[in-house]
């Protein structure tokens, strides 16, 4: 009789998932499947745990500034991760790391830090986009600021539009195709400007 664990859990972490959105929580989990599969081998992902409140709580709080509130939501998150087994936590959430950020010293487990992941690619200059929560706030500056990455925004009517058919379509996984070419020509002008 062979004793041994299966070979997935002999080699792989158990990663928790606090996605905030649907969609951040199914570009998570295919992402850390098919990106592990490639150094683990065939097959071989970690295991996975997610918990999430209803994105509706989040807004609530995040369109009110209780970014304080957005943290705790995450912290309630992690210990249920933690008591599932979790090692490592992950968050695909841009905008919830404003909170993260107030309470990440306070978890139980590590957390992968968006920001600080992306800061690790040593690019010159970044454009952020996405709502304008996070566009306006401290989350990719803090980070990128640290390591001598320059960062650039929108101008304000372009960061309401973003923000828009981010809200509206892209955390419900819509990708309508005048959406996207509108995201590739403001990504586009920010090449032209040399950034």
């Amino acid at each position: 009789m062979n004793d041994r664990p299966p070979a997935s859990t002999a080699v792989a972490t158990h990663i928790g998932i606090a996605p905030v959105s649907a969609e951040g929580a199914a570009l998570c989990y295919r992402t850390t499947c098919t990106k592990a599969a490639a150094t683990f081998g065939r097959d071989g992902h970690p295991q996975l745990t997610m918990h999430t409140y209803p994105l509706v709580d989040y807004m609530g709080h995040i369109g009110a500034g209780r970014w304080s509130e957005v943290g705790t939501m995450l912290l309630s998150s992690a210990d249920r991760l933690r008591r599932a087994g979790a090692q490592l936590l992950v968050c695909p959430d841009n905008t919830a790391h404003q909170g993260l950020d107030l309470v990440r010293d306070q978890s139980p487990l590590l957390w992968l830090h968006i920001a600080e992941v992306a800061a690790r690619h040593r690019f010159r200059r970044v454009l952020i986009l996405g709502t304008r929560y996070l566009t306006e706030g401290p989350v990719y500056p803090v980070k990128l600021d640290a390591v001598g990455i320059g960062h650039e925004i929108p101008d304000s009517p372009t960061r309401a539009r973003v923000n828009a058919l981010t809200l509206d379509e892209l955390v419900y996984g819509r990708f309508e195709a005048a959406t996207r070419a509108y995201f590739v020509d403001v990504i586009e002008q920010f090449k032209k400007r040399g950034s």
